[in-house]
C-alpha cells in the first residue's frame, strides 16, 4: 500500500482507511484519505505494510527515517517509545502529549485512553513547570501521566508522575513549652533540661547533645521560633528577630527559605520531619511517630525545589531509584508563594 510524505504527515488513499484504520486502528481518516503520523508510518513501513514516496520517489526506511527526523523534533526517540509500546500490545495514538495510550485490547472508539506519555532524552533538562502543567492537564481529564525516558543506549525507563497531598497523623506539631536557645555557628541549642527533653521526646525535634540539652537544625529552630516555642539569642545574649535569624541562616545555606517553607508545610500537616542527608535528599518524613525509642520507617523522601527548577534526569532517576529501593515514596516539593505543591515520581512498568 502506497502513501505520500507531506510535511509532518503521511497520507494514504481510501484503501488504507479500510485496511489500516478500521482493522488495525492506525492514523485518522481525513475525508477519503488516511492521515498517519510519522512514527505510525515508520512503524508500518518497517513491517512491510506501507510504501512511502516523496515527490514521486519511493523512499526506503533509512531515507524516510532521516526525513522524518528532519521534520519532527525528537522523532527517533518517539519512534523508539512508540515501537516499544506497540510491541507490548498497547494501542497508541500520537497526541499533543506525545502519545495517548489505551488499555491492552482496546482502541480509539472502544474506550477512552488511560495514559498520557511524554518522551524525553536522558540528556535533556526537564523543567518542573512543564512537568507540573503536564501532570495537571492529565489529571484534570482523569489520565495517568508517564514520562518515557530514553537513555543513550536507547533503553527505556518509565516514570509515573502524579500530584500528592501528604497528610500526617501527629496530634500536635509541637509541645506547649517555652524556652531559651542559642544560635551557634550552624545550629541552635536549647539549655533547659525539661524543655529540651519535652521537645525531643514528645515533639521529635532535634537530637540530644547530652541528657540535658537539645541541638536543633536551622529549619527546626525557625519553625519553633515562629510558633514562639523558643526564643533565640546570639552568643552574646542578644535576641534575634525572625528576619535576623533568616538572614543569618541564608548565609549558611542559600536554599534555606525554600527548605523551611517545605518543612513548615509538612509539620503543619501532621508529619515528623527529619534530615534526609543519608538518602541524599532534604528530608525524610514520617506520618506518625509514637515513641522516640521506636521510630518507624519513614514514608517519604522529600526534596524542596524552586518553581523554576530544571531536572537533570540522571539525578532524578537516582533519587527515585534510591527511594524505591528503601521502600519510600519520592516527593518533590515545589514552592508556590506561601503554598507548597508536591509531585510524586516513581518508576512504573508498562
Amino acid at each position: 500500500m502506497r502513501a505520500e510524505l507531506k510535511g509532518d504527515r503521511v497520507l494514504a488513499g481510501k484503501a488504507a482507511v479500510a485496511e489500516l484504520y478500521k482493522t488495525s486502528y492506525f492514523g485518522r481518516p481525513k475525508g477519503e484519505e488516511l492521515e498517519l503520523s510519522l512514527v505510525e508510518a515508520a512503524f508500518l513501513q518497517s513491517r512491510g505494510k506501507l510504501e512511502i514516496e516523496l515527490e514521486g520517489k519511493l523512499l526506503d526506511f533509512r531515507i524516510f527515517f532521516e526525513q522524518a527526523s528532519l521534520r519532527q523534533p525528537n522523532f527517533e526517540l518517539k519512534y523508539i517509545v512508540y515501537k516499544d509500546l506497540k510491541e507490548r500490545g498497547y494501542y497508541v495514538q500520537p497526541s499533543a502529549s506525545d502519545f495517548r495510550v489505551y488499555p491492552r485490547g482496546s482502541h480509539h472508539g472502544k474506550s477512552a485512553s488511560t495514559i498520557f506519555v511524554h518522551v524525553q532524552s536522558e540528556r535533556q533538562l526537564l523543567s518542573v513547570k512543564f512537568l507540573k502543567d503536564s501532570v495537571y492537564s492529565a489529571e484534570n481529564v482523569h489520565k495517568q501521566f508517564v514520562l518515557a525516558i530514553v537513555d543513550e543506549e536507547s533503553d527505556l525507563t518509565f516514570y509515573e508522575v502524579k500530584t500528592a497531598v501528604p497528610k500526617g497523623e501527629m496530634p500536635e506539631p509541637y509541645p506547649a513549652v517555652r524556652t531559651d536557645a542559642t544560635f551557634l555557628e550552624d545550629r541552635v541549642i536549647t539549655w533547659d533540661t525539661e524543655a529540651s527533653q519535652t521537645l525531643y521526646v514528645r515533639g521529635f525535634y532535634g537530637k540530644m547533645l547530652d541528657s540535658e540539652r537539645l541541638q536543633l537544625s536551622l529549619v527546626e529552630s525557625l519553625y519553633l521560633f515562629s510558633e514562639r516555642v523558643i526564643t533565640i539569642r546570639d552568643r552574646n545574649g542578644k535576641i534575634f528577630s525572625f528576619d535576623q535569624f533568616v538572614e543569618e541562616a541564608l548565609k549558611i545555606e542559600s536554599s534555606f527559605l525554600g527548605k523551611y517553607g517545605v518543612y513548615k508545610n509538612l509539620r503543619d500537616s501532621g508529619h515528623v520531619v527529619k534530615t534526609g542527608f543519608k538518602f541524599g535528599t532534604h528530608f525524610r518524613v514520617y506520618k506518625k511517630v509514637e515513641s522516640i525509642e521506636k521510630i518507624p520507617h519513614s514514608e517519604y523522601l522529600v526534596n524542596a525545589i524552586p518553581a523554576d527548577f530544571e531536572f537533570k534526569l540522571p539525578v532524578m532517576s537516582g533519587a527515585v531509584r534510591l527511594a524505591n529501593s528503601v521502600r519510600k515514596t519520592m516527593l518533590f516539593a515545589i514552592e508556590k508563594g506561601d503554598k507548597v505543591e508536591y509531585l510524586d515520581i516513581g518508576r512504573v512498568k508498562m
